[in-house]
């Protein structure tokens, strides 16, 4: 018997799935029933400002036209079919992704999520190499499965992965001198997010990403840029590997996810040749990878980013935040780039993330009590993005 909550549709709502659901999050007191652009509407009828996107994965915004016809169209075809047939739209997203990419990444593994892509260019690397050490690094999260929470070095969380895979070791972000005591001629992949999100979007230089490329080339170590959330246009680069940001340094797997389906989920790797050559059929598989609803979203979403010039409109919301913010009393500074940043505040924000939502506007926590998140849709324009400036200067 499910207990009736509060009158009203969210209040039913609510009751089911507290009362069916297992414990995730500490949820919004809203259920979402809709959404277009960088808007959503409650059950109650509500308007919110969604600065949020679900947490990166939005990048297109809320039920893009393109990719909401791209899916249904999909869908009155095939819904899907294994990897063990040859498939038209899976092939012509393959293609798209690789396009767009460094010009070594070469060929696309697609999987169904960002944790099941580290996992598995940590095996490649793994296969690549014949070694089996991973180095990783202080506040980088790669997801909650075995081998990627065993990566991740932050908080509770690979405490909660415990028994850890081993072979995993720690070294300092950002810090050439950590990570050369660490990498040697046992180390197989080196793996990290290039601007650590759930950490406080932490960033570092671009001669640590081109010393690092260098280390790995001397021990023979596969580089791993973890673009869950960095990658698909959100820095103001269609990837964060090969930019100015990186130092123009290429790694030899790039992991995805989040935003690459707008909402459908999908995840990949992209890897080089020196990569692909050692994988073999039969060393990689799975079920629903590739499948062909996933892979209309994929190429659907890499068309209207391109079409409407979003990773242009990423660096403008970056340009336009960081002046708008200025002189707002306890801001204390904005870190990251594009669509993906953090303000920091003089002291703890979650006050300041409560009153927003108070105020109908969606924002982020992260892992520093003093830094909240922006992880909006690409798409957002100056006007929506006056509403919070002006709602966090009355805060």
């Amino acid at each position: 018997m499910i207990a009736q909550g509060t009158a009203g549709a969210f209040g039913k709502i609510k009751a089911i799935e507290d009362a069916c659901q297992v414990a995730t999050y500490k949820k919004m007191p809203f259920s979402v029933e809709r959404g277009k652009g960088s808007w959503v509407w409650t059950s109650e009828g509500e308007e919110y400002l969604d600065l949020y996107g679900g947490h990166a994965v939005c990048a297109t915004g809320h039920s893009h036209p393109h990719v909401v016809k791209a899916i249904k169209e999909q869908s009155e075809k095939v819904l899907f079919y294994s990897n063990l047939v040859y498939s038209d739209i899976r092939g012509r997203a393959a293609e798209m992704l690789v396009s767009v990419a460094p010009d070594t990444l070469t060929k696309a593994f697609f999987c169904n999520s960002g944790t099941e892509a580290n996992e598995n260019a940590m095996r490649m690397a793994r296969m690549a190499t014949g070694r089996k050490k991973i180095v990783s690094f202080s506040g980088g999260f790669h997801g909650r499965t075995a081998d990627s929470i065993s990566a991740t070095f932050l908080g509770k969380y690979r405490k909660i992965g415990e028994p850890n895979v081993p072979h995993h070791v720690e070294a300092e972000f950002g810090s050439v001198e950590s990570i050369s005591a660490v990498i040697d001629s046992d180390t197989a992949g080196v793996i990290l997010e290039p601007i650590q999100s759930m950490a406080g979007v932490r960033e570092a230089s671009p001669q640590f990403f081109r010393l690092l490329r260098e280390l790995c080339d001397i021990h023979g170590a596969v580089l791993i840029f973890d673009e869950v959330q960095t990658g698909i246009g959100r820095v103001g680069n269609w990837f964060f590997a090969g930019s100015d940001l990186a130092g123009s340094a290429e790694p030899d797997i790039v992991t995805l996810a989040k935003s690459l389906g707008s909402g459908i989920p999908v995840g990949a790797c992209l890897v080089n040749e020196g990569v692909s050559s050692h994988i073999k059929e039969n060393d990689l598989g799975t079920t629903f990878g590739g499948g062909m609803i996933a892979m209309a979203a994929v190429l659907a979403t890499l068309e209207a980013i391109e079409n409407d010039a979003m990773i242009e409109n990423a660096a403008f919301v970056e340009g336009y935040l960081r002046n708008s913010l200025e002189g707002i009393p306890k801001v204390k500074a904005m870190h990251g780039k594009g669509c993906l940043l953090g303000i920091e505040f003089e002291g703890a924000c979650s006050t300041v993330h409560a009153d927003l939502l108070n105020r109908k506007i969606i924002t982020g926590t992260s892992s520093n009590p003093n830094i909240l998140r922006l992880l909006p849709p690409l798409c957002v324009t100056g006007g929506e993005l006056s509403k919070f400036v002006e709602a966090l200067s009355e805060i």
